[in-house]
Order: structure tokens, then sequence, then C-alpha cells
């Protein structure tokens, strides 16, 4: 397939955004059950509720781009009960007001406790409301990989690693992130973040090889007989029956050479991986912000080229029609 460099960034944005909430979140309900230190509102959930938002929007402002007439973007929403694109333009917006509501809790101060658990645990009102906005995350996280996954013509994405890809590279670089962003706060929750990041890492990175493995030995149900009815053992494609390029040709295939399409894999391996965990690791343990921050920073390079990868290595059977220009 021909990747959109608009959903690249809107999927990469979103994720990290996704990741950073989840981070945040985390970071809070184990301050609230005393294994962290507790943090100030202001100066830290409502500032990284910001720095969320922001990333949110940022990737819902990118994926514009990749409509032909963006003012009817609302009627994306109107195919809800079996549109897993339909529910994503759903669940974005409501994720974001959520978000921005968690935040504002937090900087307003007006944080009331609505019940009390065990006789010690206070549950406040962010608490509820960022429960609310987890569940629509990992919801987020769903639509957004099903939307590939359901796809069963192009077998590289029809596999449940989609999904799962894509909550471990986004948990990874949102958690990568807070790491980064805990330690310019001076926060106590530096090392927590850090160490989730590196199980993240470590996790995606699990994952995505078994997808690559995966993919690599595909059978693909497709064939020049079955595209074209005949089932003669050996046909042999000389021309893609048109002299010139068309929207199937340009939309259907990535048009990198194969040296190109390889590099790109393998550098995305390197850049979202191991240099990474070695800048966190190196980073916590000299207390450098600007090695916490390069690690975000490389990864998310790294996932701007995974995520190109995962389009171009998506193989649609009409390239069957077109194998030789």
């Amino acid at each position: 397939m021909h990747p959109a460099f608009s959903v690249i960034f809107f999927t990469t944005l979103a994720g990290a955004g996704q990741g950073l909430f989840l981070a945040l979140y985390s970071g809070q309900l184990y301050s609230v059950i005393k294994l962290l230190p507790t943090e100030n509102p202001v100066g830290f959930y409502a500032l990284g509720s910001l720095l969320t938002l922001l990333l949110l929007v940022a990737g819902l402002v990118s994926s514009f781009f990749h409509l032909g007439r963006p003012e009817r973007a609302w009627r994306s929403a109107a195919m809800w009960r079996s549109s897993w694109l339909s529910r994503e333009v759903i669940i974005l917006p409501t994720f974001i007001g959520t978000v921005a509501v968690w935040g504002l809790i937090h900087f307003s101060g007006w944080n009331p406790v609505l019940f009390t658990y065990a006789g010690s645990i206070e549950i406040d009102l962010s608490l509820l409301v960022g429960a609310v906005g987890t569940l629509l995350c990992f919801t987020l996280f769903l639509c957004t990989g099903m939307i590939y996954a359901c796809i069963k013509q192009l077998q590289e994405w029809a596999t449940p690693l989609t999904v799962i890809n894509y909550i471990l590279l986004g948990g990874a670089s949102g958690f990568m992130l807070a790491t980064a962003f805990a330690a310019w706060q001076g926060s106590g929750m530096t090392w927590f973040f850090g160490g989730w990041s590196v199980i993240l890492t470590v996790l995606a990175f699990v994952s995505r090889s078994a997808s690559l493995f995966r993919n690599s030995r595909i059978k693909y149900k497709s064939s020049l007989q079955t595209a074209i009815g005949i089932r003669h053992a050996q046909i042999e494609q000389k021309a893609q029956g048109a002299m010139g390029g068309s929207f199937n040709t340009r939309e259907y295939f990535h048009g990198a050479s194969e040296r190109k399409y390889k590099n790109i894999k393998w550098l995305f391996l390197v850049l979202v991986f191991p240099i990474p965990l070695v800048l966190v690791s190196v980073g916590l343990g000299a207390h450098i912000l600007g090695l916490l921050a390069a690690a975000f920073l490389v990864q998310y390079i790294g996932l701007l080229l995974e995520r190109w990868f995962f389009f171009a290595q998506a193989n649609h059977p009409q390239n069957l029609y077109y194998q030789t220009v």
C-alpha cells in the first residue's frame, strides 16, 4: 500500500498522547495507594494533560490532510455500527474531551472525594474521570488497530498482532515521553515511568518482531491464476495493461525500491528499540535529562519509519494486475 504521511503522523502522535495519558494516570493511581510520592496537581498532572492534548490535537489535525473533502469529515461517523473508522472518529474527540476535563480538575483544584475504599484510599473525582479516560484510550487503540486488522484481503494486517502493536508501541512512546517529562519536573515518578518504558519497549519489540516473522512467511490466497480465472500452471505477465499510471498503481503500491524498503525496516528496528533503551537506561542512571528527551525523540522518529513500513508492507491483491510496468 502507499503510505499516507498524514495517517502516519496521526497514528504516531495520537499513540504517543494516549501512552502519555496512561502513564500519568498510572502514576496517580500508584500515588493514591502510597506506592509513589504525591505530585503537584497543577505543575504535574495539569501540565502533563496539556502536553497530552497537544499531541492528540496535532494528530487529529494531521488526519484532515488525508481527506479529499475535509468539510465532509463529520459524515465519517455515520457508519459506527459497522465501521471501525467511524468508531475511531467518535471515540477520539470523546477521549480528547475527557483528558481535557481530567486536566482541568487538577488545574482548578476542584477535586472532591467521592468515597473512601478500604478505610484509607480516597477515591476523588479525578480518579473517576481518569478511569473513564483509560477505558476510552484502550478503546481508541482498538479502533485504530482494527481499521487495518479487519481488512482480510491484506493478509499482513489481518492479525491480532496489528492491534497489539498499536497498543504497545503507543504505550512505549508515551511512557518514554513521561520519563523525560517527570525528570524535567523533578518528579519522584521518573524511575517508575522509565522502568515501564523499558518494559513496554521490550514487549513491543517481541510483538513487532513476531509480526515481521509472520508476514515474511505468508502464503497468499491470491495468485495470477485466481486473479484472471485461468488455472494454467505457468502464467507470466508482460505488461500492466495500461501505458501510464493510474489511481491503482499510485495508491496500492509504495513505489520505493527494494533496497530502500529493506533499509527502512532495519532502520526503524534500530531506532525504535535498542537505541532508546540504551539512552533511557543511561539517562536514568546518570540523571541526564537530555538523554531521556533524546530517547523519546529517537524512538518517535523510528516510529514514523515503522508506520511507513507497516503501510508499505501490505500487499494488495490488485497488485497482481500491475506487477510489470
